[in-house]
C-alpha cells in the first residue's frame, strides 16, 4: 500500500504534518478528513519528484535511523491498545501518526502492510533487524504463538524502559564530570597558548634568569603551540586504532579482558553484564522461549566477549542436560551471588522470578557504585585543577617576587 506524506490543518487551524498509508491520494485525503484533519498538500513518500529513492522495506532495513526511545514508546502504546481490545492492525495503524520521526512512521506503515499481506507480527518486525533486535522479535513470536501478545508487549515495554532508565542514569551521572574535564582541558590549553606566551615575552625583555617552575611552564607552552597538531593527530590516531582493533575478534577479546581486570571498573562491568543477562533471560523464559534459544539471544546482547563466550559454553552444557547454575559456575566469569540465586531458582522452580531479582540487585548496585564514583570524581577533578592552576600562578609569581627582591 502506498505511503503518503501530508501537510494539513487541524480543527484549531494549526499546521500539522505526518505520514499516512492509503490506496490513493484521494483515499488518503478522505482518511485524513474523517479524523478532522484537512490536507493542504499530499504526496507519495516513495516517489517524490518522479524518480527518487524508494522507501521499500529493504531500504528501510539499512537506512532508517530510529531511536530506542521511539521503539519503547511504540511498544508501550501497542500493549495498551491491544489490552484495550484493538485488533493488531488497527492498533499499529493508530501508532503511525504518534511518532515524530518520519523514518519510524514509514517503518510502522511497512510493518502494518506486511501484516495485512498475511505475515505474522514477528515476521514483519524481522524486516527491520537494525531496529528490532532478536530479543524483541522472539518475545513477540512467543506471544503470538501463546495468544498472550498484550502481556508480552507489556513486559517488553517494562524491560526496555528499565534498560533505558539505567542507561540514562549512567549517562546523567557521568555527564557533569565529563563536562568538567573538557572545560578544564580547554582552560589549560587557553592559558598555555594565549596567556603564558605574553608573560614569557615580558620576562625575556627584562632578561632575568627564571626559576625552574617558570622554565617548565614556558617550555610546556612552547611545545603545545608548536606541536598541538601532532597531539591532535595522535589522539585521532589512537581513537581510529581503537575502533579498528575493536572490530577484530582477537582485538575485542583483548580489550574486554583488559576492562574486566581494571580494579573496581571491571567488577562494575561484570555486574552490569550479569544484570542484563538475568533481566533478558528471565523475560524470555517468562514468555515461553525455550532455554537454549533464550541463551543464544542473551549471548549476543551482554556486550562483553569474555562473558559472551562464557554463556556460549554454559549453553553447550545445558544442551547436554546440565543445570544452568552449575554450567555458569564452571565458567568462573559470573559473580558468585548470581550463580547461587540461579541455583536456588532452579531448585524451587522459580527461575524466572529469581533471575529478575538478580537483575534488580545488580542494577541497583551498579547505579549506587556510579553515584559514589561520580561523587568522588568531582572533588578529585577540583583538586587536580587547583594544583594545575596553582602551579601556573606560582610559576608566574616566582620571577615577579625575585624581581622585587633585586629592586630592593
Amino acid at each position: 500500500m502506498p505511503v503518503y506524506e501530508y501537510t494539513a490543518l487541524n480543527q484549531k487551524g494549526k499546521s500539522v504534518s505526518g505520514i499516512i498509508d492509503a490506496e490513493s491520494s484521494q483515499a488518503a485525503r478522505h482518511k485524513l478528513r474523517t479524523t478532522r484533519i484537512f490536507p493542504i498538500s499530499i504526496k507519495e513518500a516513495d516517489n517524490q519528484s518522479g524518480k527518487k529513492e524508494q522507501w521499500s522495506a529493504s531500504a528501510l532495513r539499512y537506512f532508517a535511523r530510529v531511536k530506542p526511545a521511539e521503539v519503547t514508546m511504540m511498544t508501550r502504546l501497542l500493549s495498551t491498545l491491544i489490552g484495550a481490545g484493538f485488533p493488531l492492525v488497527s492498533a499499529i495503524d493508530s501508532l503511525i501518526p504518534q511518532s515524530k520521526s518520519h523514518a519510524f512512521q514509514r517503518v510502522v506503515a511497512q510493518i502494518k502492510d506486511s501484516i495485512v499481506e498475511g505475515n505474522s507480527f514477528a515476521a514483519s518486525l524481522s524486516l527491520f533487524p537494525n531496529i528490532f533486535p532478536p530479543l524483541y522479535i522472539n518475545m513477540v513470536s512467543a506471544g503470538e504463538t501463546s495468544g498472550t501478545l498484550e502481556i508480552v508487549m507489556d513486559r517488553l515495554a517494562d524491560l526496555m524502559e528499565k534498560q533505558e532508565a539505567l542507561k540514562n542514569k549512567i549517562t546523567t551521572a557521568l555527564a557533569y564530570p565529563m563536562l568538567m574535564a573538557a572545560m578544564s582541558i580547554l582552560v589549560v590549553f587557553f592559558l598555555l597558548t594565549n596567556v603564558i606566551p605574553t608573560i614569557a615575552n615580558l620576562f625575556e625583555e627584562v632578561g632575568q634568569a627564571m626559576p625552574t617552575p617558570t622554565r617548565i611552564l614556558i617550555g610546556s607552552s612552547e611545545f603545545v603551540i608548536s606541536y598541538w597538531w601532532i597531539i591532535l593527530v595522535m589522539i585521532i590516531g589512537l581513537i581510529f586504532a581503537y575502533h579498528r582493533v575493536s572490530k577484530t575478534e582477537r582485538g575485542r577479546y583483548t580489550i574486554d579482558r583488559t576492562l574486566l581486570k581494571i580494579p573496581g571498573f571491571g567488577k562494575m562491568i561484570q555486574k552490569l553484564a550479569a544484570a542484563r543477562f538475568a533481566r533478558t533471560l528471565g523475560s524470555l523464559l517468562e514468555n515461553g522461549v525455550n532455554m537454549l534459544t533464550a541463551l543464544e539471544i542473551v549471548r549476543n546482547i551482554v556486550g562483553n566477549t569474555i562473558i559472551r563466550n562464557a554463556i556460549a559454553e554454559a549453553a553447550q552444557e545445558v544442551g547436554k542436560g546440565q543445570a544452568l547454575g552449575y554450567s555458569l559456575g564452571e565458567t568462573r566469569v559470573f559473580p558468585s551471588l548470581t550463580i547461587q540465586m540461579i541455583q536456588v531458582g532452579e531448585q524451587s522452580g522459580e527461575l524466572e522470578k529469581m533471575l529478575n531479582r538478580v537483575a534488580d540487585v545488580y542494577e541497583n548496585d551498579v547505579e549506587n557504585t556510579i553515584m559514589k564514583l561520580t561523587s568522588l570524581l568531582e572533588p578529585i577533578m577540583i583538586v587536580v585543577m587547583a594544583v594545575i592552576i596553582g602551579f601556573i600562578v606560582l610559576s608566574i609569581c616566582l620571577p615577579i617576587f625575585e624581581m622585587r627582591t633585586l629592586i630592593r
